[in-house]
């Protein structure tokens, strides 16, 4: 949409033969809500998982809830982070572990919530060309003579323990410490043998004990980064893994959908007050981004290279268009022309992605107590209390029933849920571990590295507890 149609729409807001005229009709069905702010501004980042922000404003359904959004992009996570707190930004596309911390006071303490999850799946671990090649002779091939995948980390470890040998710190990059990314690289080098390291209290390197070590990147500067040889290898959201394939400096080995199969990623994330003071307001958000994921999955991603066209616009990711569409349309490149079909690489809508799951909290939670970032122990109890806290599935239900009443949405699509999504089967994960929100300390005691019940990290060493890591 562009800046002078949003202008004809507000300027003629209480008339819809004005706004059918300039720029199409809004619903006629549709009840206003009684918005306490119409003027906002959103953060994001370049990635290609901010789109439903990005749809929202150019198919004019923030203004169809009387919005005048602007959306603007932030340098880093904790830029835009400090912008929501501070009230610089209104709200903002989020990391999934950004408002737990916050809320924990890992890092910054504040109180953010989330009323809506923006997607499922959406990222990759991409290595150098050099290490790639190194890992090869490691991975077993099918009857075509690719690789098999997924990949495991397996196949790297031989790699990672040649340059420890030669005296070379085998370096990794993430988006934020407490980002899905950082867990996703953990979650797969700890897989594959290899010890991804720890937090302590006072030390938030996350290198305690690390055999792999991983630092902070910011995701549009991770291929310039590899190229440089700072680092070997990164986990990004894209664009960022198919800009390695295109420049051919790197090589995607695994997507997250492999490493947990439909995972939970972004997140929508504003200040509590923020909630408090602007219900409707909030709930007129939450409704524009519904419609939004659901226009980005229905008809079996029928607009997704519309999409692409409009997240290939320097006013938000700005990357090639072809570079987007590697994995924004149902497919995702690995080696260089060993492109193969994954219909669900980026999930916006389907499964229920938009639905603010309790059970998805906890499992970063459980992630943030694994490797140290919550320094001890906790009753289930706690997990459910805190992951209650953030994540509001009241928000949400309240915009997805005025949705059924504006004739947007199907009541059938509203999950009928206590907040937990049933079990993760074992199938469903690169190292056969199932998940069970509702059983986080089982779920913990069941990894096999990673901080057990009862112990902590002092010093460089694990104390207390039955067992060290």
């Amino acid at each position: 949409m562009t800046k002078t149609c949003q202008l004809i729409r507000r300027a003629a807001f209480t008339s819809v033969a004005a706004l059918a005229f300039a720029c199409g009709p809004l619903s006629a069905s549709a009840e206003m809500l009684d918005v306490e702010k119409d003027e906002l501004t959103f953060g994001f980042i370049k990635l290609t998982d901010m789109a439903p922000l990005a749809i929202a404003y150019e198919k004019g359904y923030f203004e169809d809830e009387g919005l005048f959004v602007t959306l603007e992009p932030q340098a880093n996570w904790k830029v835009l982070l400090d912008g929501v707190i501070d009230g610089r930004l209104d709200g903002a596309h989020m990391l999934a572990g950004q408002p737990l911390a916050a809320t924990l006071g890992y890092g910054t303490q504040a109180d953010i919530i989330t009323p809506f999850s923006m997607d499922l799946n959406g990222n990759g671990i991409t290595v150098s060309n050099a290490v790639w090649e190194e890992m090869k002779p490691n991975i077993p091939t099918g009857s075509d003579g690719k690789p098999q995948h997924p990949i495991s980390a397996e196949a790297l470890k031989p790699v990672v323990e040649k340059y420890r040998s030669e005296g070379k710190p085998f370096n990794m990059g993430m988006v934020f410490p407490v980002s899905t990314h950082n867990y996703e690289l953990r979650y797969w080098l700890a897989a594959g043998g290899i010890h991804p390291g720890f937090y302590a209290p006072g030390d938030a390197t996350g290198q305690v004990k690390a055999e792999a070590l991983l630092s902070v990147t910011p995701p549009p500067q991770m291929p310039a980064t590899l190229e440089a040889g700072t680092i070997y290898g990164y986990c990004v959201g894209e664009p960022w893994n198919q800009a390695a394939v295109f420049k051919g400096i790197g090589v995607p080995v695994i997507t997250d959908y492999e490493i947990w199969k439909n995972n939970p990623e972004k997140v929508f994330g504003i200040t509590e007050a923020f909630a408090e003071d602007n219900p409707e307001t909030t709930k007129a958000v939450v409704k524009a981004l519904i419609r939004a994921a659901k226009w980005l999955d229905e008809d079996d991603n029928a607009n997704r290279m519309e999409a692409v066209e409009i997240l290939s616009r320097p006013e938000y990711v700005g990357a090639n268009a072809e570079v987007i569409a590697n994995s924004m349309t149902g497919t995702f490149e690995y080696e260089k022309g060993d492109k193969r079909d994954v219909p669900d690489f980026n999930v916006f809508y389907r499964y229920d992605a938009t639905y603010p799951f309790y059970s998805d909290a906890v499992w970063y939670l459980t992630q943030m107590r694994r490797w140290g970032q919550i320094a001890e122990s906790h009753p289930d109890s706690w997990y459910a209390e805190t992951a209650e806290k953030v994540y509001r599935p009241d928000i949400y239900k309240e915009a997805a029933l005025s949705l059924v009443d504006d004739g947007y949405m199907d009541a059938a699509e509203i999950p009928e849920t206590d907040g937990y999504r049933a079990p993760a089967p074992a199938e469903d994960f690169i190292d056969g571990v199932p998940y069970d929100g509702k059983k986080p300390n089982d779920y913990l005691a069941s990894l096999e590295i990673g901080l057990k019940e009862g112990q902590t990290v002092q010093n460089g060493d694990i104390v207390g507890g039955l067992a060290s890591n």
